[in-house]
């Protein structure tokens, strides 16, 4: 596995030569380097960089893997209850759709705040504290008995939801070894298809055979949420952050407020090209996993009339597929780089559409599988990028709004293709149109062809800092000792574009 490591990046200078010459290595850039692709037993046993962790990196890594899994238990509770909610309520699907949309609008402001606490404080309290806000509120919504009360209780559920990710990621990845990183980054963020594949199996135990119905699911979510708090209370602090805590206490005399707000204003100065652009492609990624998940429950039940069993199967091989998928182009993404390996999945992806949403026979169960194998693929290699692309001093907070800002843009996916889904009825053998049954299928199609061709373009435009150290260094002695860091650059010529310029 290739051992070099890259500097954090700094923001371009626009400079027409300098432009010209980073549109060109955007097609260069892609070829694998031949000292990288090495087809070694590492390449080809994707399970084996993992033998190079120590016990408290694993312990590390499941507390932020667990928190993030949860997150998405409570996330996709709400989805395969769509049509049990409006009945509840007394309102329409996209009514129902809209409570997902809250949470999604209202992420960024956790992440924000849980963002800035975890990078000044450390990542565990402001973790346990999202978690343990989101046990209340797992209690709360199973006794709401009217639609606004529902989505009082969602729009508190986006805040406390928005702080996990930043601290889970970094405290996950941050401490593991570099050879580990695509694999685990996979893995990570494949705890949310894990979340949602939990999801599927309790509610045919627990809602389908409740007196209860949907109110028990939330109810039982919100025991594991307080065994997950507690671990990360008990596992400590993440060793990068304190270490980088140690650093800062031995090499500057500031008091530590006045110096995180100094290196704030200094990252923002470095990073500001690079933020934009991580929240433009989390956008893309956001709306691939949205507009292929969050309404298909729905596409399954109402339009093709499965029933709780079919159902179950059709979205356990789903997440199945999300889970292979995101472990091998995580893997393959140390190898042939994070870009390329989104762009394949991006290709692979818009060319499974057809049969995810128009096969209608035992078929489905392939297309689903692939559909998802290949967004969740993709999503594989998004926590990597994150935390090599962010600042090293503000990776939880720049990661984890970058993320969640990526959800606000693309908050309303369930809520435009469940209504522009009205639009296209569906009739009977008698021409009768059929009540709440819409053609989700063709709507949903055509969202997922678009949204795969922007994350594809925009991966393709942007850079690529793989395999960067994610520990916190010096970056004065650093400078001195690697006065020739642009050979270090893995992938050619992205560090030399946003450094040296």
């Amino acid at each position: 596995m290739p051992s070099a490591y890259q500097k954090a990046l700094d923001g371009p200078k626009f400079k027409s030569s300098v432009i010209k010459h980073y549109a060109i290595t955007r097609f260069t850039n892609l070829i694998p380097r031949k000292e990288h692709l090495v087809f070694d037993s590492y390449f080809w046993n994707p399970f084996k960089p993992l033998t190079q962790l120590n016990a408290r990196q694993w312990n590390l890594f499941f507390a932020g893997f667990w928190c993030w899994t949860w997150d998405a238990f409570d996330y996709f509770s709400v989805s395969l209850n769509v049509s049990a909610l409006a009945e509840q309520f007394d309102v329409k699907t996209a009514d129902v759709t809209w409570g997902i949309t809250l949470v999604l609008m209202l992420r960024s402001v956790g992440a924000a705040f849980f963002g800035i606490l975890s990078d000044r404080y450390g990542r565990r309290i402001p973790l346990a504290a999202s978690m343990i806000c989101l046990t209340i509120l797992q209690i709360g919504l199973g006794f709401v008995n009217t639609y606004q009360q529902f989505l009082g209780v969602r729009a508190m559920f986006g805040i406390f939801m928005g702080g996990i990710f930043g601290p889970a990621y970094a405290i996950a990845l941050e401490n593991a070894p570099d050879t580990a990183h695509g694999i685990l980054s996979g893995i990570f963020q494949e705890g949310y298809a894990f979340g949602y594949l939990l999801v599927v199996c309790f509610q045919r135990a627990i809602t389908d055979n409740s007196s209860h119905s949907w109110r028990a699911l939330f109810w039982f979510s919100a025991g594991p949420s307080v065994l997950f708090a507690i671990w990360v209370l008990l596992v400590g602090e993440s060793d990068s952050y304190l270490r980088h805590v140690q650093l800062m206490n031995t090499s500057s005399n500031e008091n530590a407020s006045k110096r995180f707000i100094n290196q704030g204003k200094m990252a923002f100065k470095r990073y500001w090209v690079v933020c934009i652009y991580l929240v433009l492609l989390m956008t893309g990624f956001n709306f691939s996993s949205h507009g292929s998940q969050d309404l298909y429950p729905t596409l399954l039940t109402k339009q093709l009339g499965y029933g709780v069993d079919r159902s179950t199967v059709t979205n356990s091989v789903a997440n199945l597929g999300a889970i292979a998928g995101g472990l091998l182009f995580g893997h393959l993404s140390n190898y042939i780089g994070r870009r390329m390996a989104i762009i394949i999945c991006c290709i692979g992806g818009g060319a499974m559409i057809y049969p995810w949403a128009f096969v209608r026979n035992s078929g489905i169960n392939a297309g689903v599988f692939f559909l998802q194998f290949f967004v969740q693929g993709a999503w594989g290699v998004a926590p990597i990028v994150l935390a090599e692309l962010s600042p090293p001093e503000f990776r939880s907070f720049v990661g984890g709004l970058a993320y969640q800002l990526g959800n606000l843009v693309s908050s309303a996916s369930s809520t435009i293709e469940a209504t522009i889904g009205e639009r296209f009825p569906i009739y009977d053998a008698d021409g009768q149109k059929k009540e709440g049954v819409y053609n989700y299928s063709k709507v949903m199609a055509i969202f997922m062809g678009c949204v795969f061709g922007y994350l594809l373009l925009i991966t393709f435009v942007g850079p690529e800092n793989i395999h960067a150290d994610l520990s916190y260094k010096d970056e004065e002695n650093d400078n001195e000792k690697n006065d020739d860091s642009n050979s270090l650059d893995v992938k050619g010529d992205d560090t030399e574009y946003l450094e040296t310029v």
